[in-house]
């Protein structure tokens, strides 16, 4: 079974956070959330969440993706942490998958992961001088290599369903998606 890694920071987006979290373990990924500090995280939105475990307590090596949630100022407190900066570049090193949504590309191209590469990130976050050689996309959804990338809020679903196609295969993402009814007419 894929196992996932959701750090999550002060001012976390909460759609984004929540979505990751229940599609993926709606298709049997585990999922951990990991504050990065204290047990009980609040989003921009002033929803509260209680956390898994402590970012401290996470080991690298237990995970096969790590996906950061955007939101502000969430996204700066990932960026300004060493230890999700370590871990994303240790993730890459290894050949595993990172990921971000909205505002938290702009981690990725902060800790070196986004060189080269194409990307999307919330409108504003990634510029042309964010990485050296990156490609910015208007795409909801970027997959380059191991580096998966998404817009924001709206996109969560499509971003999800994009993580656990990567991570089980195609038809369990498709399943997931059916379940949710969000291409039926109203």
């Amino acid at each position: 079974m894929a196992r996932v890694l959701v750090p999550l920071a002060q001012g976390f987006e909460e759609v984004e956070a929540v979505t990751i979290v229940d599609l993926l373990r709606r298709a049997g990924i585990e999922v951990r959330t990991a504050s990065l500090a204290g047990s009980q995280v609040t989003g921009s939105h002033g929803i509260t969440l209680a956390a898994d475990m402590l970012l401290d307590d996470a080991v690298a090596a237990d995970y096969d993706m790590i996906v950061l949630p955007g939101g502000m100022p969430g996204s700066d407190h990932l960026k300004k942490d060493a230890r999700v900066v370590a871990l994303l570049r240790q993730f890459a090193a290894e050949g595993r998958f990172t990921a971000a949504i909205c505002a938290a590309p702009g981690v990725l191209a902060h800790a070196g992961l986004l060189d080269g590469r194409e990307a999307t990130s919330f409108p504003g976050f990634l510029r042309d001088d964010s990485a050296p050689g990156l490609r910015l996309s208007e795409a909801a959804v970027v997959v380059d290599g191991k580096v998966v990338t998404s817009r924001g809020p709206g996109t969560a679903i499509e971003f999800s369903l994009a993580l656990i196609e990567l991570l089980v295969d195609k038809e369990a993402a498709d399943a997931v998606g059916a379940r949710l009814q969000r291409n039926r007419a109203v």
